[in-house]
């Protein structure tokens, strides 16, 4: 997809994946750029808008849990953007001690946000169609044991996002979908990961933690950016160490029919 011209809205576009990719994309000669997030970055918006005064650059205050914010920020952003090319799913947390608030924020708070989207979006309801991104993890093609928690609502993502990429949706609706998978990426997500696991003891596997590669949130975002723009429908991509690898996602069950 060729992003110049374009409508994007992205959600957690204040986070630390979700800034530097919002500057990659304002790279990109957007038409326009909706930011959804619980609070606002003045300082970073009054600096998008100052930079970039051919793109109209909106921000919608989002509470990712709360079906009737969702519902709000597309509602307002649809009136005055008219449509929308590209939704990224960005919002995250990473914090097993939260258990409610880990499903809600990574798992149902993606699939209602797709859903209002698809409203909006899908061609057989007057839509033009598009592309929803959904930023899952390698946590969510790999179970990752120290986080239980987070590796199950973005193993959810990953799946949902699949699901909602079947041809016989695509056909129908217009809408592509695309799971992004980051491995260990600098962010605030990853600070204070003792305090954040699945369970209070100690184990081996937060020294592993601390030990693993990362690479940066420019790196990363480069190659979401790029992700946007090249892969195709169903794509599950692996963003790791600056490098995208496309995943084979074997099939495990294929159901037997009757004759």
């Amino acid at each position: 997809m060729d992003l110049a011209g374009k409508n994007v809205v992205y959600l957690g576009g204040f986070g630390g994946i979700g800034q530097k990719c919002v500057q990659e994309l304002l790279q990109r000669q957007l038409k326009a750029l909706a930011i959804f997030d619980l609070d606002a970055n003045e300082k970073l918006l009054a600096e998008w808008k100052d930079q970039h005064p051919d793109t109209d650059i909106i921000y919608q205050k989002l509470d990712i849990t709360q079906k009737s914010d969702i519902a709000a920020a597309y509602k307002a952003t649809a009136e005055r953007f008219g449509h929308f090319d590209v939704v990224v799913n960005g919002s995250g947390l990473m914090n097993d001690r939260l258990v409610e608030l880990t499903i809600q924020i990574n798992l149902l708070g993606v699939i209602n946000s797709t859903l209002t989207a698809l409203e909006y979006m899908d061609k057989a309801k007057g839509g033009n169609g598009g592309l929803i991104v959904n930023i899952s993890s390698v946590a969510g093609l790999q179970p990752t044991a120290i986080m239980a928690i987070y590796s199950a609502a973005k193993t959810g993502v990953t799946t949902f996002t699949r699901a909602m990429a079947n041809p016989f949706f695509y056909a129908h609706s217009g809408v592509g979908f695309i799971t992004i998978c980051p491995g260990f990426t600098n962010t605030g997500l990853l600070e204070d990961i003792g305090k954040k696991t699945t369970f209070t003891y100690d184990t081996p596997m937060l020294d592993m933690f601390h030990r693993v590669k990362r690479q940066s949130a420019e790196e990363c975002a480069r190659n979401l950016v790029s992700a946007i723009e090249t892969s195709k429908n169903g794509a599950v991509l692996m963003l790791e160490l600056g490098e995208t690898t496309e995943v084979d996602m074997p099939v495990m069950w294929k159901p037997q029919m009757d004759n």
